[in-house]
């Protein structure tokens, strides 16, 4: 669906609303409306399930938002969290240089992308993706300016060449999205850590930052989780909190935010078996993708060519929004970086005593970091789709429907009384609501004729729908719609909650 079909549906439907919206708005914040923050708890539940509950060697932490300053030192974020930003002297619009030629490359697979589609179309079944790719002219042509604008990015990142990110812009003759002018400023750093004062000390004594990040939160703590729960290495911390970074270019609606969630995982592991492990949780992380219903090409790994300055290995899993596939997930081997430097910063060891060897050593790292907005995102744009379906009197009609996994989705059933002018339909269908509200997240609903009902629940992703009807004060049954076949099943009101409590049972998407 159009991208911003869905933005406006997330509105209309209780999703997301804009932060602070009866005074303009707030660029970059949002809010999470009723529908909006069931299907987000849903998502940290999943990752909470899979991440903690599932491991005997994974814990959980909840640390705060505020940290010492010297954290923020240690961690690298003072001195090289930063964005390389241009300016544009006519539109007067700010950019960050590095994501102005990522939209240059992005314009030219979209132009591949179409070729590609053209060709599929005329051969049909006959069509060879990969070959087609590797062997035509044109899109050879035009995938040679795309690996090497992204290898020269990549270099100037790395090193830090503000002038050779200037040129390159200049090169590609890349110009402002606002104004068409190519008229561009140097390109400057800019750090993005929120700072604010600790009480009434003023200056850089007293300076505290929002924290950037979730995961310094698990390195500081490293030891005091390890002695408290006795683990051994291997085993992990997990995480799930706020992050805020002051990004100058925030945009694509929840997609960057300065003001976001995470879900992250440090896991924590004998120098030396970092790449083994890296495999794993890469292999790991993309089969949870996968078991919500998220389709194979909808995915891919993307290999960091500039790695950060912690990190040994780093891979994406990219989801493909409708604006492109983005980074949606990173995998990273952080190695001994973080516990190093917090331990040569604050003169307190942060080793790991290994039984076996009778040595002590400072662990290495592999992380897995997801953001839940982005997650919320991902399932959203794939989720809302407009398909024909029949009428009752047999004729097809439009709807819109969110086809989010069970498991996952806000309301579980809703529960309908045929009439809502009939109090014996309307009692009895309270009287369902009421035994099924312990079990699952149900709703009542009498507003309007029942089609529109439905189709009011197929909007916000109800996966099931429980009518009540005069049969029903006769026999004590009811229908079960299930929202994506239409298929409805009677069965007894007594049945309902076990058979609904099944379908959208958590425990379904794991193994075993």
């Amino acid at each position: 669906m159009d991208f911003k079909n869905i933005i406006s549906h997330c509105k209309e439907y209780g999703f997301i609303y804009q932060s602070s919206e009866i005074y303009d708005g707030l660029a970059a914040a949002y809010d999470y409306g009723p529908y909006g923050v069931e299907l987000k708890n849903n998502i940290k539940q999943y990752w909470w399930k899979s991440m903690v509950q599932m491991h005997e060697n994974i814990v959980g932490i909840d640390a705060s938002i505020f940290m010492h300053p010297k954290t923020w030192k240690a961690s690298g974020h003072v001195d090289a969290f930063n964005d390389p930003l241009v300016d544009n002297k006519d539109s007067k619009k700010r950019y960050r240089a590095d994501q102005l030629v990522e939209g240059y490359a992005e314009k030219i697979e979209n132009k591949i992308q179409k070729d590609v589609d053209k060709a599929k179309k005329r051969f049909g079944d006959a069509f060879d993706e990969q070959e087609f790719r590797s062997t035509n002219g044109r899109i050879l042509e035009r995938q040679a300016k795309i690996d090497s604008a992204m290898t020269l990015l990549g270099t100037h990142m790395k090193n830090e060449d503000m002038a050779g990110l200037k040129q390159l812009i200049e090169d590609l003759e890349i110009a402002c999205p606002d104004s068409g002018s190519r008229n561009w400023t140097d390109v400057r750093q800019f750090n993005l850590m929120f700072s604010t004062q600790l009480g009434n000390i003023a200056g850089e004594e007293g300076k505290l930052y929002l924290r950037p990040e979730t995961a310094q939160g698990i390195f500081v703590n490293f030891l005091n989780v390890q002695k408290s729960t006795r683990q051994k290495l291997p085993f992990g911390i997990a995480q799930i909190g706020k992050a805020f970074r002051n990004e100058i270019v925030a945009r694509q609606f929840i997609f960057r935010m300065r003001e976001f969630e995470q879900m992250e995982m440090q896991f924590f592991i004998k120098p030396g078996a970092e790449m083994d492990w890296y495999k794993h949780w890469k292999a790991a992380r993309l089969e949870w993708h996968k078991a919500l219903g998220v389709p194979a090409d909808h995915l891919r790994y993307h290999d960091h060519d500039n790695l950060a300055h912690y990190a040994n290995a780093a891979v994406d899993i990219e989801f493909k929004f409708p604006f492109g596939f983005r980074e949606l997930e990173g995998i990273h081997s952080r190695t001994d970086f973080d516990l190093s430097s917090h331990q040569e910063l604050s003169g307190k060891k942060l080793q790991y005593f290994d039984p076996q060897t009778n040595e002590s050593y400072v662990p290495y790292v592999v992380e897995t970091s997801i953001g839940c907005d982005r997650m919320f995102l991902a399932q959203i744009s794939l989720a809302l789709q407009e398909e024909k379906v029949p009428d009752a009197d047999g004729k097809e009609s439009k709807r819109t429907v969110m086809k989010l996994h069970p498991a996952v989705a806000p309301v579980k059933c809703a529960v309908l009384p045929l009439l809502k002018n009939r109090e014996e339909l309307v009692n009895a269908a309270k009287d369902v609501t009421a035994k099924l509200k312990p079990h699952v997240n149900v709703q009542y609903d009498e507003k309007d004729a029942i089609g529109r009902r439905y189709r009011r629940q197929d909007a916000i992703g109800t996966p099931y729908c429980v009518t009540v009807d005069f049969d029903t004060l006769e026999d004590q049954t009811v229908t079960i719609r299930d929202r994506d076949t239409l298929e409805q099943t009677r069965v007894k009101i007594e049945d309902v909650a076990k058979i609904i409590g099944e379908k959208v049972d958590m425990s379904g998407l794991f193994p075993g």
